[in-house]
């Protein structure tokens, strides 16, 4: 299918101060993941009944953002950015307050709950990645994008060091962390109110309505995006959330799975100062194949050993992956749909990703529990990467080759 055009204007005056905003936004309130990611395990394994529930506040995360796509996308459309951002906001300084109350009262039920509106928060920050694109220019939509996500450099920085300072900072552990979480979500919702993107204007009746979700998926280059930006986050979730636990149950401290954490966000958002040019110069297809390509290597690095080094050059890798590959995704979706079919193909493309995202997150944690001990639980957590970078990969080919022939 060629792209659709749009009818953004060139002068990107306007996208370009969007994007100084939502990137401050992707720091501060980013930070929460990181924390949320190396806090959930280690405090489901404090609360949970069995270590083989350890990991599901962090799928119950994954599983509130997939839950909430398919709503919050329609109602950005229907009542702008701004609106879903700070409701998005709310619900993770929520659910951080649930989460203190769970750790104070042993309540592994309420934790959970938090857990979920902290999904919530999570997939309202997926879409500061499309909410760049909404006022830019088609030449600087990869290149918004891309500075959005390194804006998530200085929340690997924050997050985890918060982390450290926290988390043994009172009794119960954690409870000082879910607090600095809240604290970060409602200090930095204000920032919303500065943005300017226009509520899209309702349309005539007799307007196009744009393609339905099964219209969408007929097209190859929507279905190979998704599928690609699904493989993707799914394979950096799944390693990310088994990391500290790997990393702890094989004899090393909670503060060396934050730095190890600290060093795989860095090598996650980094890179997006340059992503954007590289997509606009090479195309997103090479990029996400790139991509992939680092996320088989953080596997084969990951089966070399549980090492310190090899948790590190590990998590590097997977995070230099999952930054081509997600962000690749994420901008050759952007060029094959309509203005009006974004609230649809979005709330769409996220629904799959955060739904193989939770299946990824449940697997972690039952990879990890079902082990003999941490390192053999490691190493199953690597092989699995297996057969998705295949599916992956081969869709990528697939779609090339029949471009190829279409050509």
């Amino acid at each position: 299918m060629a792209e659709i055009a749009t009818d953004i204007p060139a002068d990107d005056t306007r996208a370009k101060r969007n994007v100084i905003i939502l990137v401050a936004a992707q720091a501060l309130l980013g930070a929460q993941m990181p924390m949320n990611f190396i806090a959930g395990g280690l405090a489901g394994m404090m609360l949970a009944p069995t270590p083989l529930l350890a990991t599901l506040p962090i799928s119950l995360i994954v599983f509130g953002s997939m839950t909430t796509a398919p709503w919050i996308s329609p109602l950005m459309q229907a009542r702008g950015r701004r609106f879903g951002f700070m409701l998005g906001a709310l619900a993770g300084a929520t659910g951080a307050g649930l989460a203190v109350t769970g750790l104070l009262t042993g309540s592994f039920a309420i934790f959970l709950i938090g857990a979920y509106l902290t999904g919530i928060y999570m997939s309202a920050q997926g879409f500061y990645r499309f909410a760049a694109t909404d006022t830019a220019s088609d030449a600087y939509r990869p290149k918004a994008i891309s500075y959005v996500m390194a804006g998530g450099l200085l929340s690997a920085l924050i997050g985890p060091q918060l982390v450290k300072v926290t988390a043994e900072a009172t009794f119960i552990p954690f409870v000082a962390t879910y607090g600095a979480v809240a604290a970060l979500n409602l200090a930095g919702m204000w920032m919303f109110l500065l943005l300017d993107i226009p509520r899209p204007a309702k349309p005539a009746a007799d307007a196009p309505t744009g393609r339905s979700w099964g219209e969408l998926l007929r097209s190859p280059a929507i279905v190979v995006a998704i599928l690609c930006g699904m493989v993707t986050y799914a394979l950096m979730n799944l390693v990310m959330t088994s990391a500290p636990l790997a990393v702890v149950g094989c004899g090393f401290s909670t503060g060396n799975a934050a730095d190890i954490v600290s060093a795989h966000v860095i090598a996650m958002y980094a890179p997006s100062f340059f992503t954007g040019h590289l997509i606009a110069r090479f195309g997103s297809a090479r990029i996400i194949a790139a991509g992939l390509v680092l996320l088989a290597a953080s596997g084969l690095v990951g089966l070399g050993g549980v090492e310190l080094s090899n948790f590190y050059g590990s998590l590097i890798l997977l995070g230099l992956g999952w930054n081509f590959g997600f962000i690749g995704a994420t901008s050759m979706l952007t060029r094959h749909h309509s203005p009006q079919e974004r609230g649809s193909v979005q709330g769409l493309n996220d629904l799959l990703v955060f739904g193989m995202v939770f299946v990824a997150s449940l697997s972690s944690g039952g990879l990890m529990g079902a082990a003999v001990d941490a390192a053999h639980g490691w190493t199953a957590v690597n092989y699995a990467m297996v057969p998705f970078l295949t599916l992956a990969g081969g869709a990528l080919i697939w779609f090339r080759m029949t471009r190829n022939r279409s050509a």
